[in-house]
C-alpha cells in the first residue's frame, strides 16, 4: 500500500496578487508549525510540492523536520485563474462542466488532467511507501473528483476554508483504497 497525505496550503496572504509567489499570510505561517507537528511522529519517505510559494511554505518545516527535500512539480500547481474567477456562480460553473474556463482562466478538467498525471508518477516511483504532497484547494478538489465522480462544487465549497487541510489517501498501485480527512484548521476564503 502507498499512502499519499495531500496538504492544501495554509492561509495565503491576499495583498500579493501574483498567484505563484503569494506568501502564506501571518496566520498562515504560524499554521504551518501545526502541519509540522502533525507529521513529526510519522515516517514520511518523500515529499512533493506545487511550485507555488504558499503549498511549499506550508510542508517545509515539516520537511526540514525529517531532514529532507522537497521535489516540486509543475504539473501539481493551482489552476490558472481568469478574470471574475472567484466568485460563487464562477465555481458553480466550473464544476457543472469540467471543460469550462473564464476568460484567460483554466478549465477543472485541464487542473485533473496534469494533476493525475504527476499523482501516478509519484505513485509509480513511491510503491509502498508515504509520501506528503503540498497541493491547492481546486487541484486537491479535482485529484478528489477523478476516484470519486461524485465530488462536485458543494464538496469542493465545504472545504474551500480548510486552510491548511491534510486528507491520506491509501492506494494499491494506482487504486485508490482508502480517504481520510486527518486536520484542517479553518479560515475564511478570501474571494477576492
Amino acid at each position: 500500500m502507498t499512502s499519499v497525505y495531500f496538504v492544501r496550503h495554509c492561509q495565503p496572504d491576499h495583498s500579493v496578487y501574483d498567484d505563484r509567489t503569494r506568501p502564506l499570510s501571518k496566520e498562515g505561517a504560524e499554521d504551518s508549525f501545526a502541519v509540522m507537528e502533525f507529521f513529526k511522529d510519522k515516517k514520511i519517505d518523500a515529499f512533493y510540492s506545487s511550485p507555488y510559494k504558499r503549498s511549499f511554505d506550508t510542508i517545509l518545516h515539516a520537511a526540514e523536520d525529517h531532514k529532507m527535500q522537497i521535489t516540486t512539480d509543475e504539473r501539481l500547481r493551482e489552476r490558472k485563474a481568469g478574470i471574475d474567477a472567484n466568485n460563487f456562480e464562477m465555481f458553480k460553473k466550473r464544476w457543472s462542466d469540467k471543460t469550462f474556463a473564464e476568460a484567460e482562466g483554466e478549465s477543472i478538467g485541464a487542473v485533473q488532467k496534469r494533476n493525475i498525471e504527476a499523482l501516478f508518477e509519484i505513485l509509480d516511483k513511491n510503491k509502498g511507501k508515504t509520501v506528503v504532497i503540498g497541493t491547492h484547494g481546486t487541484a486537491l478538489s479535482s485529484i478528489f473528483n477523478y476516484f470519486e465522480p461524485s465530488f462536485n462544487c458543494d464538496d469542493f465549497l465545504r472545504i474551500i476554508d480548510f486552510m491548511p487541510y491534510i486528507v491520506r489517501l491509501d492506494f494499491d498501485g494506482r487504486t485508490l483504497l482508502a480517504k481520510t480527512e486527518e486536520m484542517y484548521i479553518e479560515k475564511e476564503f478570501n474571494k477576492a
